[in-house]
């Protein structure tokens, strides 16, 4: 099994187009994090969500953090230019890693829309760990010889065109997709507008509206707010099942 993964990785070396799926990652993940680090350096507020948002609450505080919150805008613009230089490209995705990662779980703690387009960057990164394999390695605590992979840089690109591989990024976005869609009962949207409109087509609409009003009119933590769905749902669901309910 190691032979044929070695083996796997020397042709993927090998091909023009996953290089360019590369550069493109490169590019890519560089271009999410130069506006985010851009309004940190100016010293403008990261998003427009509201305060009583439950990660309104976390880019509040993060606001009020002064130089803090700077010097992350200055990591991200750092990062960013490491990924578009070819020769400290790896350097760059090592440093993306962390950042990525904490952004990735933020957004799924505080059940933010962005929860999708977050693990898409967290595996375009993962991947890009991967196609510097043969550089990497020196630093897991694996052993490996210099003979285990070899050097492609003489060898000319072959063009044939990966149809496996470009099949199966098309279904792991599309997982990561319809598996966000499904993965939470309700998310408090990225306003109060979006959070009640979520909630019309709701199985139970009442309990949806209370969850906004308290995430947004009230401003209590999430998980307060979900408790108060919760109640909120069993009374909509016990009301439905209530005879006098239905006369």
């Amino acid at each position: 099994m190691l032979n044929n993964l070695k083996q796997f990785y020397n042709e993927a070396k090998e091909n023009r187009w996953l290089f360019y799926f590369t550069v493109f990652c490169r590019v890519a993940l560089a271009l999410g994090f130069v506006p985010s680090g851009i309004v940190k350096i100016t010293g403008e507020r990261f998003t427009a969500l509201p305060s009583n948002h439950p990660l309104g609450h976390y880019f509040d505080a993060l606001f009020q953090t002064g130089y803090y919150y700077t010097f992350i805008g200055v990591a991200q613009l750092v990062i960013a230019l490491l990924l578009l230089i070819p020769r400290t490209a790896l350097l760059g995705a090592i440093l993306y890693l962390p950042l990525i990662l904490n952004i990735c779980i933020l957004a799924y703690a505080t059940r933010f829309e962005g929860t999708r387009i977050t693990t898409l960057m967290l595996l375009a990164n993962l991947y890009l760990l991967f196609w510097d394999y043969d550089r990497l390695k020196y630093i897991l605590p694996f052993n490996q010889s210099n003979a285990d992979i070899r050097s492609t840089k003489t060898k000319p690109l072959n063009n044939k065109f990966p149809f496996a591989f470009f099949g199966g990024v098309v279904m792991i976005a599309a997982a990561v997709i319809v598996i966000n869609a499904f993965i939470y009962e309700i998310r408090p949207g990225n306003s109060l507008i979006e959070c009640t409109n979520g909630c019309k087509d709701s199985k139970y609409p009442k309990a949806g509206k209370e969850f906004c009003d308290c995430i947004y009119n009230q401003g209590k933590q999430l998980d307060t707010c979900l408790v108060v769905y919760k109640l909120a749902k069993e009374r909509e669901k016990n009301d439905s099942l209530s005879p006098t309910t239905n006369k």
